[in-house]
């Protein structure tokens, strides 16, 4: 008995597809395989009038010209394609560019080879065995999803470095955590007509074969150029006569799916499903959600409209977390969410992109989640992007709980009626919807609604091809206060230029973003800053704070020597901690003394006491900054009126937490110890997490500052500050001196 895990993907009881006109004369080579027959019936099954097969040493070129092939199939077969395949090389010469071709197996090996290119053996050797196959989604591969089962008989096949310049990869056998592109399965040449296929389609293990073979009969012509043009006009002339049906309200059917669902409907029927099962479980209920929204637990919104239009760059970057996609497969599957959401943020993206769809992204609701949590506190941070298959009110609601600012509804997918009703219910919420487009009837459509943001998609989603002046050409349509996004196949400077020449407002960047060795650099070099200075390279004044401070006239000569923070402690039983009356003076003196540049700030320090008093202190002395020192609950910062440090050890794990302090400060325990903090666990604090800044505190003093700094230099500005106590002192006095040493040391080594 078969295993399991074995699928019989054979038509048991076949039934016909409907005979396809233009596949009346289809010529099968047979290369004594037995599976010549099994491609004879799936040819018959799928459409073709007529099937004539000829062994391969039992023809002449002139022979099979006369034949007049509507038509050429090549079959699997032993041996190597070079001294084993009869005429099939010189059939594949002269009839590419002029009728489809399609080889199986060796039939494939012999389409690399006639275009100058190697088959060499693997390394492993596959009689019947399946394995899960990635690839390109167009062609043989339209409207079929990923990771298909193929059943493999070969132990040769065309390799990558002898891959002639006129073919190009169609499908694959990932490899390695990331999916890449191992021994390859299939191959397409770039003008003419002419596919192959590694594997067996015809084998009752494959799954969708007989798409792929029909797929194949309905191309037309010697080109892909000229198939296009066939079809196209084909679509045309139907569409006169007939308005096709299916659930995708504005979309068309590509190549080879008559009959058949395309890649995207299977998506959205996919994802009716799973959502409507999600919405039977306690706690995912839409009176759940309906309840959490009620209680007011949706984070905070910012604008996705104006966010769009700051950006330190011309254009806006518009940055997505994409690991796979129907047309290419896996991306970067591995790749951490949060971290390169970070990375993005701090490139000067203006809003991230989260695609939560899971089958064929990969995605998740969890991951738009966490990146907006690990966002909280950044001054201006990204609007987050749910881009999903949106379809009803309980995915909008979900979106805007997870702390999404706005949600993707494609007009393609969606009746004027339900996009109606969709734009206006995530209106309702305080989220402009980004409304995608890739026809001038669906923009005709949004600027219809009066879509504030409009994303033109140049990719069709029909037939996933890319099209980089699809923006371009419906520009003209769009109203001036509309925000224009240009959505997908963006690669390079070269595809922005034209955009920023026609208004465009914002570009959206996923795949090449997610493959970039240094997301700042590839961003800067895509969008160029709006000055010749770049941005990405100014160096951020080093912030210094003297902590401690007991009189007004240390708080005066740290001022005029150039601190920034002036720090008091008001935990009383400390040594120095100050009266009131002391700390209204120093107040009084960081509020009047001249500046030598920008504004000087008082800060008060308090270590475990009540949350009244903290607030109370803050309003009588009028302090600018909070610091936390003790183990107050991080909560305490959303309370507190005006910005927060709070106080860590580097191994605590609420040090990084977003949201709540304004900034982090690394100390060794208590303040004022005069212990210095180890420069090993300082730099794996701040390894550990790449968009993490800190103040510096802990034995710190005039003479090791600049050391210390200096073997912090690899982490640039997220060392945003350094803060002294003990070290200004003498005695357990401030010295007034060493404040004027401290500042200058420390100013003085960050400027070089």
């Amino acid at each position: 008995m078969p295993g399991p895990d074995i699928i019989d993907h054979s038509p048991n009881q076949p039934t016909a597809s409907p005979t396809i006109a233009t596949a009346s004369n289809v010529v099968l080579i047979d290369n004594y395989d037995s599976f010549t027959y099994n491609v004879a019936q799936y040819l018959y099954l799928e459409g073709a009038k007529n099937v004539r097969t000829i062994r391969n040493d039992e023809i002449t070129l002139e022979e099979l010209i006369d034949l007049r092939p509507t038509q050429l199939v090549l079959s699997p077969g032993p041996g190597h394609p070079d001294k084993d395949s009869g005429i099939c090389s010189e059939a594949i010469q002269h009839f590419g560019g002029k009728v489809p071709v399609l080889g199986v197996c060796m039939g494939e090996q012999c389409i690399f080879s006639a275009f100058g290119g190697k088959v060499e053996v693997t390394g492993e050797i596959l009689h019947g065995k399946t394995s899960p196959l990635r690839h390109d989604g167009r062609g043989l591969y339209a409207n079929l999803p990923q990771d298909l089962p193929v059943t493999r008989y070969h132990s040769l096949a065309g390799t990558h470095p002898t891959l002639p310049e006129c073919l190009e990869v169609t499908s694959w056998i990932a490899k390695g955590p990331d999916r890449g592109k191992g021994i390859i399965m299939g191959v397409r040449h770039k003008n003419y007509l002419v596919e192959g296929v590694q594997f067996h389609p015809e084998s009752i293990l494959t799954a969708e074969g007989r798409t792929m073979m029909r797929n194949f009969l309905l191309m037309q012509g010697g080109t892909w150029t000229e198939n296009e043009h066939l079809l196209r006009n084909k679509a045309t002339r139907s569409s006169r006569t007939t308005q096709p049906s299916g659930s995708v309200a504005n979309g068309t059917s590509q190549q080879g799916s008559v009959g058949k669902q395309s890649i995207l409907e299977k998506i959205y029927d996919h994802r009716r499903a799973t959502v409507a099962a999600q919405e039977q479980v306690p706690s995912y209920r839409p009176i759940d959600l309906q309840e959490a929204y009620k209680q007011h637990t949706a984070p905070p919104l910012v604008s996705f409209p104006d966010r769009l239009k700051q950006s330190p760059y011309r254009l806006s970057l518009m940055a997505e977390i994409k690991r796979a996609s129907p047309s290419k497969g896996i991306i970067s599957i591995s790749a951490p969410a949060i971290a390169q959401a970070r990375n993005y943020a701090l490139a000067g993206a203006s809003v991230i992109s989260v695609l939560t769809e899971p089958e064929w992204f990969k995605g998740s609701i969890d991951d738009l989640r966490r990146i907006r949590q690990s966002l909280e506190g950044m001054p201006n941070r990204p609007a987050i992007l749910r881009k999903e298959f949106v379809f009803s009110e309980y995915q909008i609601l979900e979106a805007r709980l997870a702390g999404a600012d706005t949600v993707l509804l494609i007009v393609k997918m969606l009746d004027e009626p339900n996009l109606k009703r969709l734009y206006h219910y995530s209106l309702d919420l305080g989220m402009e919807p980004l409304v995608e487009v890739n026809t001038m009837e669906e923009m005709k459509t949004a600027v219809g609604l009066g879509s504030k943001v409009i994303g033109i998609n140049n990719r069709n989603l029909t037939n996933f091809e890319v099209d980089l002046d699809t923006t371009s050409r419906l520009m003209g349509m769009v109203p001036s206060e509309t925000v224009v996004c240009a959505l997908s196949g963006i690669t390079g400077s070269q595809d922005v230029e034209p955009y920023e020449k026609n208004g465009v407002g914002a570009v959206l960047v996923g795949e090449a973003l997610m493959k970039a060795p240094d997301t700042a650099v590839f961003v800067s070099n895509l969008l160029k800053p709006k000055d010749d200075h770049d941005r990405l390279q100014r160096k951020r004044d080093l912030l210094v704070k003297i902590c401690g401070t007991r009189t007004p006239e240390a708080a005066k000569v740290a001022i005029e020597a150039g601190a920034d923070l002036i720090g008091m402690i008001l935990v009383k039983g400390r040594t120095r901690c100050v009266s009131q009356e002391v700390a209204l003076a120093i107040s009084h003196v960081v509020r009047n003394t001249p500046k030598p540049s920008a504004d000087v700030q008082s800060k008060g320090t308090t270590e475990n006491q009540p949350l009244n008093y903290v607030l109370e202190q803050q309003q009588l002395l009028d302090l600018d900054i909070v610091q936390l020192h003790g183990s107050e609950p991080l909560e305490w910062a959303r309370l507190i009126p005006v910005p927060v440090i709070r106080s860590f050890k580097p191994d605590e794990s609420e040090l990084a937490t977003r949201g709540y302090h304004s900034i982090p400060l690394l100390d060794s325990g208590s303040g004022g110890s005069g212990r210095q903090l180890e420069l090993a666990s300082i730099k794996t604090t701040l390894e550990n997490d790449s968009g993490l800044k800190i103040l510096l505190a802990g034995g710190l003093d005039p003479d090791n500052v600049a050391e210390t700094l200096n073997s912090l230099r690899e982490f640039g500005d997220r060392v945003a500050g350094v803060d002294v106590s003990s070290g200004v002192e003498e005695d357990g006095v401030q010295d007034l001196g060493k404040i004027r040493n401290f500042v200058a040391a420390a100013k003085n080594k960050a400027s070089t």
